[in-house]
């Protein structure tokens, strides 16, 4: 295992001709994982043009705009990170309306948000048609581990005190979630691509002798 310093227009580029050419059978459908401090958010919006310019039609779906309503989300209070963990996603709807019909057998009608958390309802979003050979890249924290079927993995990985240290005070309650997941998901160990993000400005690739994780 090594570790490759390398530079965030590069990480783009390169991560772009992989995704490019990974093998799928119709659309690819690519995990960001990371906690907000790591930004996946930004490394998939700087995905978008690389990958349309190398041919690949490309949609962007945050988990943030798959959240749960606050009825059930904020059920233990707004500041509980067990909760935060385990039920603020709505997974059931990230699978029925953006990665079962991006998959093998499904039509390409994506749906790119479906709730509005600022206003506690449905965004009322418009369908996406996203057609064979194209990308969803879904980006946000705790993507693993539950069963979410993507066929490329890049987990945005950060030490715990790196973590802590630029996590914002509004978002330090969360910190204890970040390591549940770390502890009972080891997220490194099963993505396709790991990048230590530390320092968002200055990542490093990990990789194996015979490429990146």
């Amino acid at each position: 295992m090594r570790v490759r310093p390398i530079s965030p227009p590069l990480l783009v580029s390169e991560l772009a001709e992989r995704l490019a050419g990974a093998r799928s059978t119709g659309r690819l459908r690519v995990a960001l994982d990371g906690a907000p401090a790591a930004r996946p958010d930004h490394l998939a919006d700087a995905l978008v043009d690389p990958l349309r310019a190398l041919g690949h039609p490309v949609l962007h779906v945050r988990t943030e705009d798959f959240l749960r309503p606050a009825s059930l989300r904020l059920e233990q209070g707004r500041t509980n990170p067990d909760s935060y963990y385990e039920s603020w996603i709505d997974e059931a709807g990230l699978r029925r309306e953006v990665l079962d019909p991006a998959g093998p057998d499904g039509p390409g009608r994506v749906l790119p948000s479906l709730w509005d958390a600022r206003t506690d309802r449905a965004s009322r979003a418009a369908y996406v048609d996203l057609p064979p050979g194209g990308v969803v890249l879904v980006s946000g924290a705790f993507l693993l581990g539950g069963g979410l079927a993507f066929d490329v993995v890049v987990h945005l990985e950060m030490s715990a005190a790196a973590l802590r240290r630029r996590t914002g005070t509004d978002l330090a309650w969360t910190l204890p979630a970040f390591d549940r997941y770390a502890a009972e998901v080891a997220p490194a160990s099963f993505a396709d691509v790991v990048v230590r993000v530390d320092d968002p400005r200055r990542p490093a690739l990990v990789e194996s002798v015979d490429g990146p994780v």
